[in-house]
């Protein structure tokens, strides 16, 4: 029989229907094919993207060949760092001027290798470099939050197939942030526990959900999965900002990472997928008062999440707001820990 699951993190209900019981070779996705003539990301086409920001290299001057890691604003954004923050209303509703920015992170010179592909000291560097944007764009206070995401394939709305993320900066905080930390504040001032590591507590001992799990991170299937496959990866000790890990952690959670996309990648053949870095907000407001958050430091846990393409959203969804899962998440995590890899 099919079960309704609630999230109380992000307050939805999902049917996990096990009457379809969908297995792994139930998603094959048709592989995408087509000839990029020229990618602005690879080596050499340094001057068809704007001036990097940001990048790792052995040597050489800047916006030239031998990086590793490389961060350049999207030539065509969908927010500008620059102009006044002007917020004022019409009629009953609100206008806010495109204030914020928006990076690209390009993950490595080769076109041909995907996240998955790199080596953890490859993927270290790649989160190096979303650290350093993380507080390089703390310090601009009329930004509310950052979102660091990256669309993998087509169907995920990669529009360049080159291995890369995104950052964009907004100048409010976004509903779903705001509800998740909402949670954790209200869960902290009535329990005084972090509402992220009780469930991990539980997930852990539970096991049924576990994918993997390593000395400081853990990776596992939601207990109310949206959709087939979903993961997340926490820290197991408590973090609220991904922004401050030291070098170990960065090189721990690459070694954890390249274990959940190269899992994902040989179960799923490759599939399109979202994948999006959620941690704490800048603690201080547009006025700079430090208890912007409160007890955001305690209460909050940063995490991935990662969610494979594999399902459309239809009428049910958009009419509802619940989400049918065809393959249930323990099913989900039992394919990926056994698979050989």
């Amino acid at each position: 029989m099919s079960e309704l699951r609630w999230d109380p993190l992000k307050l939805h209900w999902v049917i996990i229907a096990t009457e379809r019981g969908r297995r792994p070779r139930d998603f094959a996705v048709e592989a995408e094919t087509g000839v990029q003539t020229s990618c602005p990301f690879c080596y050499g086409n340094e001057d068809k993207t704007p001036r990097e920001i940001f990048a790792i290299r052995p040597s050489g001057p800047p916006n030239t060949v031998n990086w590793q890691v490389r961060v350049v604003p999207n030539k065509y954004p969908a927010l500008r760092v620059e102009g006044e923050l002007k917020s004022r209303g019409y009629g009953l509703y609100d206008v806010m001027d495109g204030i914020g920015a928006h990076e690209i992170i390009i993950e490595t010179p080769d076109h041909d290798r995907g996240l998955a592909d790199l080596t953890p000291a490859e993927i270290t560097g790649v989160l190096q470099a979303y650290r350093a944007r993380l507080l390089d764009l703390r310090q601009d206070r009329r930004l509310r939050y950052m979102v660091l995401f990256k669309n993998h394939g087509t169907r995920a709305g990669a529009t360049l197939s080159h291995a890369h993320s995104q950052l964009i900066a907004v100048p409010l905080t976004p509903p779903v942030a705001a509800t998740e930390l909402r949670i954790c504040r209200e869960f902290y001032a009535s329990k005084e526990r972090c509402i992220f590591c009780d469930l991990i507590d539980f997930e852990i001992s539970c096991g049924d959900r576990i994918v993997r799990e390593f000395a400081n991170y853990v990776i596992m299937t939601p207990y109310a999965s949206c959709f087939p496959f979903e993961l997340r990866l926490y820290p197991k000790r408590h973090s609220h900002d991904f922004a401050l890990l030291g070098e170990g952690d960065l090189a721990e959670l690459a070694v954890a990472m390249k274990e959940m996309l190269f899992r994902l990648k040989t179960v799923l053949k490759d599939p399109p997928y979202n994948f999006i870095l959620h941690t704490a907000p800048p603690t201080q407001d547009r006025l700079g008062k430090p208890e912007y958050w409160g007890s955001i430091e305690y209460d909050y846990h940063w995490h991935i999440e990662l969610v494979p393409r594999l399902t459309q959203i239809a009428g049910f969804e958009w009419g509802t707001g619940f989400f049918i899962n065809p393959t249930s998440p323990e099913d989900a995590a039992t394919f990926l820990r056994e698979a050989e890899v």
